[in-house]
């Protein structure tokens, strides 16, 4: 289920031409014959600071967050994460970029805290990240999405700015404050488990079933209850969060559980007429 962040947002003419101008931007600098960015998979643009607390607000970071900045450049990123009580890191395939980021770093005075590490992204392992952050290419987030979605926990954060991952709708989007001169869209996701197949449990003496058709985040349902059919609704996948309505005959569910691999734990509110009941369920999947 899919929310925005912004009622007032831009025209599709303005997005587009938002997400034109980011790319024609870090394409001259990938022109730059002076850089050695030419060589890299991303060349090096600064995020704006307004939009980098734009992305940290979306992601709520703050204490007990560890944050992983991929393509960190200068540091801007992890330096103002930190600041906000966070720990965090940044990768970065140029020398140049780890070096100005260190210095940065001591300047705000929290070396001790932040960290700058020259490696590839897609050799870098942040599977304990709480936040991963970016500001990337379209191709370079396509190449990333599978390795972002099967090595990050479900509910890790995930924030992009300008960049998208395809048909992976974000949970929100965002532009910069009203009345700046340019456009800065930030993509934020949540990392949904993996829910997809068909779980059953047992509840009040009945058999129950449900078969999940996972897109992402966007989860459709097949619910029996017993030998019988029922109807679902309002279905949200958050993280390693699941929620469904049910409705068979009379009776009436409302579910709310934890997803932890093959396994659905959980509690239930049951009505059927006056009678209204709570109750525990644990489904696994087949």
């Amino acid at each position: 289920m899919r929310s925005r962040l912004m009622d007032d947002r831009p025209s599709q003419f303005f997005r587009y031409a938002a997400h034109t101008a980011a790319t024609v931007l870090l394409l001259l600098f990938a022109c730059d014959t002076n850089t050695r960015t030419q060589d890299l998979d991303v060349p090096y643009v600064p995020t704006p600071h307004q939009v980098v607390e734009r992305m940290l607000d979306m992601a709520d970071v703050g204490p007990g967050d560890y944050v992983i900045d991929l393509g960190s450049g200068d540091g801007r990123i992890v330096i103002a994460a930190v600041k906000r009580g966070a720990e965090a890191h940044g990768v970065d395939l140029d020398p140049r970029r780890i070096q100005e980021a260190r210095a940065n770093a001591r300047r705000e005075g929290v070396e001790d805290r932040a960290m700058f590490l020259q490696q590839n992204i897609f050799n870098t392992d942040f599977s304990q990240a709480s936040v991963v952050t970016m500001y990337l290419l379209s191709s370079v987030n396509l190449k990333l999405r599978p390795k972002l979605l099967d090595e990050l926990r479900p509910g890790t954060r995930v924030v992009s700015h300008s960049f998208d991952m395809g048909d992976w709708e974000a949970d929100k989007t965002a532009t910069n404050e009203p009345g700046s001169n340019a456009y800065h869209y930030v993509y934020f996701w949540i990392i949904p488990a993996k829910v997809d197949g068909t779980w059953s449990w047992n509840l009040a003496g009945k058999k129950h079933s449900l078969t999940v058709d996972q897109h992402y985040q966007e989860i459709t349902l097949d619910y029996r209850a017993g030998s019988s059919n029922a109807d679902t609704r309002e279905a949200v996948l958050s993280g390693e969060r699941i929620s469904f309505m049910a409705d068979n005959g009379s009776e009436h569910y409302a579910y709310s559980g934890q997803v932890n691999g093959d396994r659905i734990s959980g509690i239930v509110q049951i009505r059927n007429g006056q009678d209204q009941r709570i109750a525990s369920w644990t489904a696994t999947r087949h």
